[in-house]
């Protein structure tokens, strides 16, 4: 029995890439999301960029551009490293960029080794600004990438559901409402990444939901059609393969206690708690323990978070496994003097920081043979 509880010890403390425990094997992966907070770059492009132009608002010059490239790859070589892990994450999830060229050029960053590969799709977002996914391609091969479209609206049309000789019973929400379809609200898409990695499929979403702009109650229902689309994705996804693997990873701009993510998802904050085809969501418990992920007049929310299928919290680690959570803030990472010490270190006048947000992560980890 000492033996036993030294073992699961080991597993449980050491963060390597290939754990040790008695005669077995663990191989551990780092998955994270970072919203990399205004990456564009200095070329006038067919979008609203000219704020971050040379002549532009921000000034937005070639040197403070590589600046912002430099300090991003820094974050995303270390995130989930430590004295045993030493491997930078196999897969990142990113929003606020601008095209696949900024992509393209932070991956050639020598701190990133030119070893990730990208899936981006432009998206018709207001601001011109996408969600993209990066991927080790020593690890992770893609087979299935697309956009899915999040359709909401800032108007409705009067109800004519009376004018149909069809039953309300029989009708959904959006059969009974017309949508004036000129009053759309245009947004980030969701990116739909299928894949291998290591030999385990796997389905990642990458998100950036809705702003809070006009007001958090205002805006709540685009937050919550997002939560509700990603619920249906998830669920094509397991009326395909009841044990898909699914990982949904974003900037919400909402709490994990908001109705997007607790009813439009289903998400749960305890293991135990998780049904089949159900969702956990390891940031909740996070949050009730006092950490976050940005702050807004000096309170802290994580609006950044990963959650994960009920098959990847299972106990059988033959295949790959949810192990636990983090949020990456290193000192380097954070404001230390004036009205925002504590603060992510941003971008400012006189500095070019990192993020307005901290980046977040998993571990997934798999028995060897």
């Amino acid at each position: 029995m000492k033996n036993l509880k030294s073992a699961v010890l080991i597993l449980l403390f050491m963060g390597s890439s290939i754990v040790h425990a008695q005669a077995k094997k663990f191989l551990v992966h780092t998955v994270a999301f970072y919203n990399f907070e205004n990456l564009f770059d200095t070329i006038n492009n067919p979008n609203n960029d000219e704020e971050w132009l040379p002549e532009g608002a921000q000034n937005w010059t070639s040197k403070k551009y590589k600046q912002k490239l430099q300090n991003l790859a820094t974050v995303l070589s270390q995130i989930g490293t430590g004295e045993q892990q030493k491997e930078s994450p196999v897969l990142i999830g990113g929003s606020e960029i601008e095209n696949r060229n900024v992509l393209e050029d932070l991956i050639k960053e020598p701190l990133l080794e030119n070893s990730y590969g990208i899936v981006h799709f432009d998206s018709p977002d207001k601001r011109g600004i996408d969600v993209a996914l990066l991927y080790k391609k020593e690890h992770f091969t893609p087979t299935s990438t697309q956009k899915i479209p999040l359709l909401i609206y800032s108007k409705k049309q009067k109800d004519n559901a009376k004018e149909s000789k069809e039953s309300e019973d029989d009708k959904s929400e959006n059969d009974k409402i017309e949508y004036d379809t000129s009053s759309r609200v245009y947004t980030r898409d969701i990116l739909l990444v299928t894949g291998f990695l290591d030999g385990d499929q796997v389905h990642v979403l990458v998100n950036h939901w809705p702003s809070r702009s006009g007001g958090e109650k205002k805006s709540s229902p685009f937050r919550e059609a997002a939560g509700k689309l990603n619920r249906k994705i998830m669920d094509s996804l397991f009326a395909i393969n009841p044990s898909a693997k699914i990982i949904s990873m974003g900037d919400l701009n909402d709490g994990t206690y908001n109705k997007s993510v607790k009813e439009g998802i289903g998400a749960k904050r305890k293991k135990e708690e998780v049904q089949q085809f159900g969702i956990y969501n390891p940031f909740e418990e996070m949050y009730h323990n006092g950490h976050a992920s940005l702050f807004y007049r000096d309170a802290g929310d994580i609006f950044d978070q990963i959650m994960v299928s009920e098959s990847l919290i299972r106990k059988d680690y033959t295949s790959f496994r949810y192990w636990k959570a983090g949020i990456y803030n290193k000192p380097f990472m954070i404001q230390t003097t004036g009205q925002y010490k504590g603060y992510p270190l941003r971008h400012q006048a006189n500095e070019i920081g990192y993020s307005d947000h901290f980046p977040v992560y998993i571990y997934l980890i798999k028995q060897m043979n």
